[in-house]
């Protein structure tokens, strides 16, 4: 399986990059990832929702030229569906089965991802109400990932 993560902005957090790192690794052997980062577009203070719109849309450009036409597509968005870890694992499962072997996660900037992102996912994921740093999300994606795999596995790692 192939999954790439296209990330809006730089991980600039030291720990953070190792964490992601941390769980490449541990991804290496069920499955060939990869970190796409695409630059952020700079808000300016007190925008306005046009200018907000402008901001979504320049970035969601950039995902939308990384994706391939093949990739089933998975966008995280607040508005998206919340589902358990086992439930995730079986969509990876039942994927890999249906020969969708290429995998595209996507995580939006800090004002959420462009309507014509959305529009092209296969599915929108939601993780929590709450809201997280896009950063943080790419730990928690990557864990989710792994856990997923170690799910269809049957290893322990899944308590």
């Amino acid at each position: 399986m192939n999954i790439t993560i296209i990330a809006v902005g730089k991980l600039k957090e030291k720990y953070l990059k190792q964490a992601v790192e941390e769980y490449q690794k541990r991804l290496q052997p069920l499955a060939k990832t990869q970190v796409i980062e695409v630059a952020d577009e700079k808000t300016p203070d007190g925008a306005s929702e046009k200018e907000k719109q402008l901001v979504k849309q320049k970035e969601g450009e950039r995902i939308l030229s990384k994706l391939a036409s093949n990739m089933y597509v998975i966008a995280l968005e607040p508005k998206g569906t919340m589902i358990t870890s086992e439930k995730m694992a079986g969509k990876v499962a039942d994927l890999a089965l249906h020969g969708k072997s290429k995998m595209a996660f996507v995580i939006g900037g800090s004002l959420g991802l462009d309507e014509k992102v959305a529009n092209r996912a296969d599915f929108l994921w939601s993780f929590s109400p709450l809201t997280f740093p896009h950063q943080l999300m790419r730990v928690m994606l990557l864990e989710q990932i792994y856990r997923s795999f170690q799910i269809n596995r049957g290893t322990p790692y899944h308590k």
